[in-house]
Parts: C-alpha cells; structure tokens; sequence
C-alpha cells in the first residue's frame, strides 16, 4: 500500500498546492476527469474566450442606434472552437504531463477515487492509498434532471455544449442561474434564436431584486423568455432535432423544437462521488463538505488535522478567484502546522458575463434591511450610465450602478451593477468593502476620471444620503 506524505483529489485549484516544499516528499494526485479542473476546461475560461467574440458579433446592432451602419457577415463557430480549444486542451495536457511525467515525487492516479478511511483512498482499479495529510478539491458538476429523453445527444450541459458543430439555428436554454444567462447571450450574440426557461418567475435569484427584475426586461428584449415553466422530457423529432415539453404545473403546456437543449440548472458538488462517510466526514445541507475556519474538513463537529478541503466541494460560491484563495490558505497550513491561519471572505464579488453584463459584492437591499441592527438606518442609491457624460456617448438605457450602505457610519454594505464593462467598474468599491473604506472617503479621497466611465460609481456614492464627518475630503 503505497504511503504519501500528501494526497490531493482534484487537479484544479488543488494542483496548485505542489509547491517546492514538496519537491522531497512523496505527492498523489488524483483526477478521475479532465485534469486542470472546471475553470481551464469547461468554465470561466472558455466561455468567456466565447463571450467575448459573441460580444464582437453583436456589435452591428448596437452601432446602428448610433448612426454607424456595420455588417456581420459571417460566424464561423467552429474556428472560434477550434482556436479556444486548441489553447485550453494544450494547457491542460502540458499540465498532465509535467505532473505525471517529469516530477519524480508526484504520482498522477487518472482515476477516481473514494474514501475508505480520513486519510486512506481506494482508486477506481484498486489501488489502495494512504496519507499523512489529505486534500479533497473534487470540484463539482452539471445537474440533470431526471427526465425522458435527457441524454439524447441534442441535450447539452456547459461542460460539453461549447465542443458542438454549429452555430445551431435555435437553442433552448433551461435555467435562471448566470450559467444559463451567459449562454444564452453568447449564441443570441452568435446569431441563434434562443428561448430561455426558467421554472420560477425570477432570473438570477441570487442577485439583488432590483437587478434581476432588471436584466430580465433587458434579456427579454434580445432572446425570448419563457418564466414559470419545469422541464419535463425531451422528445427525439427523428430529423435530428428534438422537442423540449414544458408545464406550468396548473395544466399549461410548452412545447419548443430546437436543434439543442442546453441544461444549465446549476452544478451540484462532487462529495457523493467520494464515499466521504467512509471518512466520518460532515456534510452541509447544500451536500458541501463541512470545514472549519481553517479549511480543515469537519468530522462529528470537530476539525482533522490535515485534512482539508477547498473549492466547489467545500464553498458556496462555486468561484475560481475563491477557490484560489482557499488554496492559498490551505498551502500555507499543509506546511506550517503549527501556525494555521484562517480563510477571509469579507467581500467575495462575482460578475455574471452575460448581456447585459452584471457584477455584486456584498449585501442585497433586501438582504441590508432585514439583517440592520435595530435603529440603523440603511441607505440605497441607484445611479444610471445614462446620466454620466460616457453614458451619452453610449446612449445607454439600461445600465445602472445600484450602492447599499449604513447612514450613520457611510460603511458600504453592497454593490451591484447592470452594464457595460460592470466586472471592472465594481472593482474599487469592493476594495472599499475590504478595506473599510467609508464611501464619502472613497468618492472624494480620490481623483475620478471624467469624463470615463468609472464617474457612475464616483456619482452613486456621491448619492448616498450618508452622514458625512466635518473633516471628511471635500
């Protein structure tokens, strides 16, 4: 039984902690998928290299509100494919290889595994492991739902959806999530008819209501949206299309015929996979693994020592940039025992790469109001593009930065912003956020740019009715 002084499932985030402090010490790696995890392969990263030229596809429509007449001529997805995917299978092949092959120290098991003890694993052909400290970055997957005909190869998930011939002519596009909205903006960009379903009444339920009613009314003006409606099976049309049917639940029926079916209903983390109760591990209700403030996994309540988790499979918030920083903390406590140090998530951001696109940080309104201390009253501005000096250059109708903060301390509490370039404007107020930074300091301490985009934020702070110190910057 082969004996390892460090064990890691998972070569996403958990690849990155093999730094030379292990370089004489005995490493497993083991991935039973693709190796370099969600993010490189089938995430962040490529769907945004097809973000980014749908955006360009889209641009004629755009330019002809502003009296610039542009043509697209062509799509040729599959050369968008071929470039994204030529990058990303190499990246993650080179990285394969340098760990499988040309480090002495690590042994790369390309299997799954499963847990027959807290520090002991049995791989998919039998080998049994064992280690004195153990990682778990299984990451997680695509959810199905377990209905006729979801697995005819007309129906996708985002992890196999960006590898088709195409582009196809429509798509239907099931889920609310970001995931669902950023595809359904990258083929409406590409040219696809897209109808996108959803089986409550509300998109992007996480986000701040104002801004999900918001996106909704935008994204209804660029695909359609069918709200209220669960998937119920997909139907063979035996012309190589297929038929999503839909109901309501009170006896209304949807039927629309695609070419594909992309399920995008959220992701789900890989701990069943794993067999962790064989390990006495804890499970969150969301089916993570449970995890103290060190990272270390919890069993019966209580912390193991050097067993630890990170990412999808330990987190909510299913984000690269969090699970980097878990690594990160992790890293630090795999090899400084004595000196653990905790993982900070004060002020966690997401974007949501869409059109229009959206970023947050921080607290809804909703979530501001309920959660105040008795007497503290809560203050919200909402500031358009459209009142800023670019705005008008863009003649921007939609695109809103939306601030939440305490009145008496000026301590912002949450952003969220609706528009043009939103994952960057929202970057200095979540350093605000992180640093304590009052918002009257933020928008007068500094110079803003004018007449740049960026002066929304500068003016939706500028807005908040907060209580302002005598000595505070004019």
């Amino acid at each position: 039984m082969p004996h390892y002084d460090l064990a890691i499932i998972g070569s996403g985030s958990g690849n990155t902690l093999i730094t030379p402090f292990w370089d004489n010490k005995r490493v497993a790696l083991i991935e039973g998928g693709v190796f370099g995890g969600t993010c490189v392969n089938v995430g962040c990263i490529p769907t945004k290299m097809f973000v980014y030229p749908a955006g360009l596809a889209a641009v004629p429509a755009e330019a002809s509100r502003l009296g610039v007449e542009l043509t697209l001529e062509k799509v040729r997805w599959n050369a968008i494919r071929d470039r994204i995917f030529g990058r990303i299978d190499a990246i993650s092949e080179s990285g394969r290889r340098y760990r499988d092959e040309e480090l002495d120290n690590v042994d790369l098991y390309q299997e799954f595994v499963r847990f027959t003890g807290p520090r002991s694993l049995r791989t998919e052909s039998g080998t049994d492991i064992t280690a004195s400290q153990v990682v778990v970055a299984a990451g997680s997957r695509p959810v199905l739902p377990d209905v006729p005909g979801i697995h005819l190869p007309q129906v996708h998930t985002s992890d196999t959806v960006m590898r088709i011939d195409g582009p196809p002519r429509q798509v239907v596009v099931v889920g609310g999530g970001y995931i669902a909205a950023e595809f359904a903006a990258i083929f409406h960009g590409f040219g696809s008819e897209v109808v996108q379903v959803n089986r409550s009444q509300r998109l992007l339920r996480n986000n701040d209501e104002e801004i999900s009613r918001r996106f909704a009314e935008a994204a209804d003006r660029r695909w359609k949206l069918e709200l209220g409606f669960s998937l119920r099976a997909v139907e063979d049309t035996g012309n190589g299309r297929v038929t999503a049917v839909f109901d309501d639940g009170e006896g209304k029926q949807l039927r629309l015929e695609t070419d594909i079916v992309l399920m995008a209903t959220g992701r789900v983390p890989n701990s069943d996979r794993l067999d962790v109760e064989a390990a006495g591990f804890d499970l969150g209700a969301d089916k993570t693994l449970s995890v103290d403030s060190r990272l270390r996994i919890l069993s019966n309540g209580e912390p193991l020592d050097g067993v630890y988790a990170l990412g999808d499979i330990a987190n909510p918030y299913q984000l690269k940039h969090v699970a980097n920083r878990e690594a990160r903390v992790v890293a630090h406590n795999l090899e400084n025992p004595d000196r653990l140090r905790p993982i900070d998530y004060t002020a966690v951001p997401f974007a949501v790469f869409t059109d229009p696109q959206i970023a947050a940080v921080g607290l809804t309104e909703e979530e501001a109001r309920s959660g105040a201390a008795e007497g503290t009253e809560i203050v919200v501005a909402v500031q358009a593009y459209g009142s800023t000096a670019y705005g008008w250059a863009m003649e921007d109708s939609e695109g809103i930065v939306k601030l939440v903060a305490e009145k008496p301390t000026g301590r912002l509490l949450g952003a969220h912003i609706l528009g043009r370039e939103a994952s960057m404007l929202i970057q200095p107020l979540i350093q605000a956020m992180a640093l304590s930074t009052p918002v009257h300091a933020l928008a007068r301490g500094p110079y803003w740019i004018h007449p740049a985009l960026t002066e929304v934020v500068e003016n939706a702070l500028l807005a908040l009715d907060v209580d302002i110190p005598s000595d505070a910057p004019l």
